[in-house]
């Protein structure tokens, strides 16, 4: 028989930052209970950030093997997560975002019959390669979950155009519930340690962050010469790299930008230093998601080097600007924000369109209607 208890299905940095204030939502609620599955698809980053936001997980998969691919990650997650389902039997399984983890845990609920909570729901590129295969699996999820939690009006017009059109509801993005809850003591100390590593504080700081499977191979050399190119042109500016794990990435990054000394390449950074650098930089490159979600509350320009994305918010409101993986693209772009002063960059948003850092709170209000008899 199912209790009042819901099962939150995480495996990667994002989808931690992004579920940790449902999860003390619903430590904190008297007639509900937390259980917290980590697959440990990003074994380190996902458990320093579980740690930072104080959250024990109660089972640890460690899933991820050597080259692995897309099947066998599949398979591997859909066979651990089946065994946890049906032992603990939750009232609600709720995934966030476009990972495989999140799918596996969308497909095992689905499969026993267990309701499926979505976070972030109705993002969309509408390209089933950009991004891959996150495009494909956020849309499955879509046809697998009761809840639709989205961030924005925009995204549930996206899923009311799917005939998506039961259980929608606009929440704003949990990313800022998290962004909020970093208190000043904390960047201070983040400051600290990222000063240690020679990290220069000032007006002259870019932040970088390239990891997306789509972007492996010739994709990725091309970055990585703009980057080359704008190390060189701007001497004076520093540029913070943390490279990721992935050994088609790691390697080529290092390769093409370790000889410059204005580049800090690192192994990565915790999630309150992730901020402090975000908050103090000029200019951002990335690929990431998350970060173009979190750089509007710092009103920093972001140029996201992809050329699809499913936030259009920050497109919108001309902070987040889409400029592909060509290296003259990438340079010309950059060199335009670069050249200016930091205080010319910036723009006033006013109002953060992913919210206020109420939506967990939202959330369980939706959730528990349904739970709690």
């Amino acid at each position: 028989m199912k209790g009042s208890h819901i099962l939150f299905c995480l495996g990667t940095r994002p989808e931690v930052i992004k579920m940790a204030s449902i999860i003390k939502e619903v430590q904190a609620h008297p007639l509900l209970k937390a259980l917290v599955v980590n697959t440990e698809q990003q074994r380190e980053l996902s458990q320093s950030t579980l740690s930072f936001f104080n959250i024990k997980p109660d089972y640890a998969l460690d899933i991820m093997k050597e080259n692995q691919t897309l099947p066998q990650l599949q398979a591997r997650l859909l066979m651990s997560l089946n065994m946890i389902v049906q032992q603990e039997n939750p009232s609600v399984v709720v995934v966030q975002g476009d990972t495989m983890t999140a799918f596996c845990g969308a497909l095992v609920a689905f499969y026993n019959h267990i309701p499926i909570a979505h976070i972030e729901a109705g993002l969309r590129s509408y390209n089933l390669r950009e991004p891959f295969p996150e495009e494909g699996l956020r849309q499955m999820i879509s046809r697998l979950a009761t809840w639709h939690f989205c961030p924005t009006i925009e995204d549930q017009d996206s899923l009311i155009k799917e005939n998506i059109t039961q259980g929608l509801y606009v929440v704003g993005n949990t990313v800022i519930d998290s962004l909020l809850s970093i208190t000043d003591e904390q960047l201070k100390i983040a400051r600290a340690r990222l000063e240690k590593m020679n990290i220069i504080f000032n007006d002259k700081s870019v932040l970088v962050t390239v990891h997306r499977r789509e972007n492996h191979g010739v994709r990725l050399q091309e970055i990585l010469h703009a980057l080359k190119r704008l190390g060189e042109k701007f001497p004076d500016h520093q540029f913070v790299c943390p490279v990721h794990p992935n050994p088609n990435v790691n390697k080529f990054v290092r390769e093409q930008l370790s000889s410059l000394s204005n580049f800090i390449l690192t192994d990565g950074f915790s999630y309150p230093e992730l901020v402090c650098l975000m908050k103090a930089a000029k200019l951002i490159l990335t690929d990431s998601g998350g970060i173009q979600e979190e750089a509007l509350s710092f009103s920093c320009p972001v140029l996201v080097l992809r050329y699809k994305t499913e936030r259009m918010a920050g497109v919108r409101a001309k902070m987040v600007k889409l400029v592909g993986t060509k290296e003259e693209n990438i340079f010309d772009e950059a060199v335009q924000i670069l050249n200016l002063p930091k205080e010319a960059t910036r723009l006033s948003l006013g109002n953060n369109p992913y919210g206020n850092g109420n939506s967990a709170a939202k959330i369980i209000s939706i959730l528990q209607e349904s739970i709690i008899k």
